[in-house]
């Protein structure tokens, strides 16, 4: 089935804006800035749940103890200083003088302490900080330390971790909530606060400069440095209609569009006062994630023969077009830039779509529906819901492909009943490529109790992530990786669909974007 890319004429837009963003624009339309989410913000909570559009909350409202500046460097944020003992198996961290909470309290090392260990309860690379730590201890108000029962090359790195899921301090009181329970309330120390009671789940999220935020003194570089917060107010609209949103910004009702629609990307590009360009420097990688846990996907046989039937360039024409830069890559770590794809070398199953559906019958596949997520409210990923549809009806199955909004597939995807009551078997998604380099950050790998959505259970694969950790010789660590690749295709983990380079859209007035996987709101300016 082809899927043919719309294109939709850009005309002008009916006003946007409620009375009270009108209001704040009527005393200083330079203080605020308009823009439209990949999605609806429903979760609240960046240590809960993965999903980006949570993660993008975070960065505006928490602040993190390291951070990830442009070459990718741990460097303190929080932290005022550090020091490691001679056998690197004591870290001893200060934290910076007065930092507060948005409700007016003082950062303690105690929250630190607490937002480590929740956050370690459910990172992979938090769960393997957390394996080799023998204490964690607040020594006063400003000093907390971490022992190790071993040297670990890590532990910056895990702290300034920059993707999701993103160790964010939080009080106490809120990081004392059980891992796997969400946090409902928002206070943190970064520099902006979220405005709780102008929040209008499926319209609007709305923040403001937290004005007692004390940003660092160093120069802005991707998620480290200087948050210096040159806005007072952003407002984040929710838009699903992608010619509203786009017609929303050549009329300047919007200022940005965080994730605008392939098909648009043209015509927004020749739009006069608008910029069109990327913000992530190694992009995304789409992948399609299978439920372990129920027929026909619990049998690896079936996986396969669905991998054998996929065709990545389909896909990516499907969801971007020609317009923005993609490739094909087999690999769940992803494809450095002139790296082969690796199908070979990794060992996809190659099949006819004949064999392939025989193959699938012979795995046990009788007839019954296959549900599908469709987060019909994202142009991106909608079209690899489609095409995942077209993929199964060549296998012979029955596809049943479920609409809603991203945030409906956010927390149907956490279900683990059947399919039939109200399970799934398939949805589509995509990962920073900053995000899925190794199995420390890859959370969308893991397997048995690391596992993500789709709960596959290998031990082999937990034995050689082990072994990747704790492993210092740096060759070494490059075999373990490229096994664990042809393992993960082996077990169909997951199936990569391909790379692109995502891109951002904004009025030509909008200066000081940062570039990094995540959308960082510090030093934008309007001029």
């Amino acid at each position: 089935m082809a899927i043919r890319r719309r294109h939709l004429p850009l005309v002008a837009a009916p006003a946007l804006l409620s009375l009270e963003t009108r209001q704040a624009m009527a005393q200083d339309p330079r203080r605020v800035i308009r823009s439209v989410p990949i999605g609806d913000l429903r979760a609240l909570d960046p240590i809960w749940t993965t999903t980006y559009l949570t993660r993008n909350h975070g960065y505006l409202v928490w602040d993190t103890l390291f951070a990830m500046d442009a070459q990718n460097r741990p460097q303190p944020q929080m932290v005022d200083e550090f020091g490691v003992s001679g056998d690197r198996r004591e870290w001893t961290f200060r934290l910076r003088e007065g930092l507060r909470w948005h409700d007016g309290a003082p950062v303690r090392a105690a929250d630190c302490v607490a937002s480590i260990r929740r956050w370690g309860a459910r990172d992979g690379m938090g769960r393997a900080l957390m394996r080799v730590t023998e204490s964690l201890e607040a020594r006063d108000d400003r000093v907390f330390v971490l022992k190790l029962s071993r040297p670990v090359g890590f532990v910056l790195e895990a702290l300034g971790k920059i993707d999701s899921n993103v160790p964010f301090m939080m009080p106490e009181r809120l990081a004392r909530t059980d891992p796997n329970t969400a946090i409902t309330e928002v206070v943190g120390s970064g520099p902006f606060r979220f405005i709780r009671e102008q929040w209008n789940p499926g319209a609007r999220v709305v923040y403001e400069r937290f004005r007692e935020y004390v940003p660092r003194a160093e120069p802005p570089s991707q998620a480290a440095g200087g948050k210096v917060a040159k806005i007072d107010r952003i407002e984040s609209l929710y838009t699903p209609d992608v010619a509203t949103a786009a017609n929303g910004l050549t009329t300047g009702e919007f200022d940005l569009l965080e994730s605008p629609a392939p098909d648009l990307v043209p015509r927004l590009s020749r739009t006069r006062d608008v910029v069109v360009a990327p913000n992530d420097p190694l992009g995304y990688q789409f992948f399609m994630a299978l439920n372990h846990l129920h027929p026909p996907f619990n049998n690896v046989a079936a996986r396969r023969a669905l991998m054998a039937v996929i065709r990545q360039p389909d896909f990516l024409m499907a969801s971007i077009g020609r317009d923005i830069p993609s490739r094909e890559c087999g690999a769940n770590f992803g494809c450095a830039p002139g790296a082969d794809a690796g199908f070979e070398a990794l060992g996809w199953p190659r099949m006819t779509d004949a064999e392939a559906a025989a193959a699938f019958r012979a795995a046990g596949y009788d007839g019954r529906p296959i549900v599908v997520m469709n987060p019909a409210d994202n142009a991106t990923l909608a079209p690899l819901a489609l095409m995942t549809a077209e993929a199964l009806r060549r296998l012979g199955a029955n596809a049943d492909v479920i609409a809603s909004d991203w945030s409906g597939v956010v927390q149907r995807r956490a279900s683990r009943n059947p399919p039939a009551q109200g399970g799934w078997n398939i949805f589509c998604t995509n990962a920073t490529i900053t995000g899925i380099q190794n199995p420390l950050l890859n959370v969308f790998v893991g397997h048995c109790e690391g596992g993500w959505f789709g709960w596959p259970c290998d031990a082999r694969v937990q034995a050689l992530n082990d072994a990747w950790t704790f492993e210092a010789d740096p060759a070494r660590q490059r075999e373990i990786l490229t096994q664990l690749e042809k393992l993960h295709v082996e077990t169909v983990t997951n199936i990569p669909l391909g790379q692109y380079r995502g891109v951002i859209a904004h009025r030509r007035n909008i200066r000081g974007m940062l570039p990094g996987p995540a959308l960082f709101y510090w030093n934008l300016e309007k001029v």
